[in-house]
């Protein structure tokens, strides 16, 4: 905020107003910080909620994987319905280590209880889906897809438990609210919406911990705008521990998002390659 003086006569008058405004923008600065660092816990309880009074938003995200010393990085765009808990994303895999060919985009749509895959590949019929009971994969979906639903995503901070404000910084060039934290995933489970319960559920017994770390960054209306979690599991026939982080981008909120789920008819019945 700047100012200049227009002359010797209105010098009294300018820097009493400039005084008082800068007092003001202060006062105002410092209130919304004392709003963002109060009842820390408490408000990232409630980011989901605020997602689903928003709406909808277009989403980006990426999932980093790191094991034996290799590290690859899946990313994803689309769409995401907080309201009905539906979302469509197509989701890029990195290239085979040989460098020689890449794999096609996946089309992932996200639904209660629910992942339908297109471009599943391992022997799926390139015009048929494959469906998955997200509650009965070990990590509930929150990394088998390549990328976390959004919504389960915001309700995992549902089981915050400890979490700090670290301060103002920016995302995208929004003003943003960064928060530090750890959240369970059994006390998550307990407290989400009927469509993630089960999910949650799972990944609380599937991961090698349930205590998950994060970061979040809240907008000035509450609604999350980045979203990072580092889960670890077990690598199965291997010794070791997988350490996976992904990232969730949310923007444009209030985006239309149109998700037709598959019939029954399109969707592959047969065995599916791991």
């Amino acid at each position: 905020m700047q100012y200049r003086r227009g002359g010797a006569v209105a010098v009294a008058g300018l820097v009493a107003g400039v005084v008082a405004g800068a007092s003001g923008c202060v006062s105002s600065g410092a209130a919304a910080e004392d709003a963002a660092s109060g009842d820390v816990v408490g408000r990232l309880h409630r980011a989901a909620d605020t997602l689903f009074a928003a709406g909808s938003s277009r989403a980006q995200t990426s999932m980093e994987m790191a094991t034996g010393g290799t590290r690859v990085t899946i990313r994803g765009e689309g769409v995401y319905d907080y309201r009905r808990q539906l979302g469509e994303l197509r989701v890029v895999l990195p290239q085979d280590p040989t460098g020689v060919s890449e794999h096609r985009p996946i089309t992932e749509l996200l639904a209660p209880g629910a992942l339908f895959m297109k471009n599943r590949g391992a022997g799926v019929p390139a015009d048929k889906w494959v469906r998955v009971d997200t509650a009965t994969l070990a990590d509930g979906n929150l990394v088998t897809g390549g990328a976390t639903d959004p919504f389960a995503a915001a309700e995992l901070l549902r089981g915050v438990q400890e979490a700090s404000y670290v301060g103002r910084e920016e995302v995208a060039g929004v003003a943003v609210h960064h928060y530090r934290g750890i959240a369970d995933l059994a006390l998550a489970a307990r407290g989400a919406t009927a469509g993630n319960r089960a999910s949650l559920a799972a990944a609380a017994e599937g991961f090698a911990t349930a205590r998950v770390p994060f970061d979040v960054y809240l907008d000035d209306q509450a609604r999350i705008r980045k979203l990072r979690h580092r889960f670890s599991f077990v690598n199965s026939g291997r010794a070791g521990v997988v350490a996976v982080a992904s990232t969730v981008l949310l923007y444009d909120f209030g985006a239309p998002v149109v998700v037709r789920l598959p019939e029954s008819r399109d969707i592959y019945a047969g065995r599916i390659a791991e």
